[in-house]
């Protein structure tokens, strides 16, 4: 997953691959069938692994402003200072690149975004039930600011971007995450 998510998928070479997992070409083959199964792999693995740490963070902190605060702190911190050498999220940074151009990937890409939102959206309904939060605030629609908001800060990241102008900038993202539904 770490060759994908450094080099791409036109990027990495099986030789590439193959020295990563420790293993030959023929194993690769054996297991995988081929690079482009090996890369549908990664990616379910990555989707469907829950430690990514801003969730994990947004999803852990008891309170719900500081997990916003948090979950957009850690996505700066993540991918600035990512110990593995990579930065950002797989999936926007190497899937979101080959989704139109291998076969699988622009599906397994949405469901991991439709998932994403609903499971932030979730922390918001808990919040809601437990009176922290209005109970008119659009859960689902927050939840996806806050995936916009975090795809950005990737984005800003991985250009090189000072990193802490983008903290400094974290308290408005987070009231307009959290802020009472307009009443227009």
């Amino acid at each position: 997953m770490h060759v994908f998510w450094a080099k791409g998928y036109e990027g990495a070479s099986i030789k590439d691959l193959t020295s990563a997992m420790g293993i030959n070409s023929p194993s690769l083959y054996a297991a995988f069938g081929d690079k482009h199964r090996l890369y549908l792999e990664a990616i379910d693995y990555y989707a469907s692994n829950d430690a990514c740490a801003p969730l994990v963070v947004f999803e852990t902190e008891p309170d719900i402003t500081q997990a916003v605060r948090s979950f957009l702190k850690t996505v700066i911190d993540y991918s600035t200072e990512n110990a593995s050498g990579v930065r950002g999220c797989f999936l926007s940074s190497c899937v979101s690149t080959s989704a139109g151009e291998v076969e699988g990937a622009q599906e397994r890409l949405q469901n991991a975004i439709v998932d994403t939102d609903a499971r932030i959206a979730r922390r918001f309904e808990l919040e809601k039930a437990r009176g922290e939060l209005p109970e008119d605030l659009p859960s689902l629609e927050r939840a996806r600011l806050m995936l916009d908001l975090r795809q950005g800060y990737v984005f800003r990241c991985r250009a090189g971007l000072d990193p802490d102008s983008m903290r400094a900038d974290i308290e408005f993202r987070v009231q307009m995450i959290l802020a009472p539904p307009y009443k227009g």
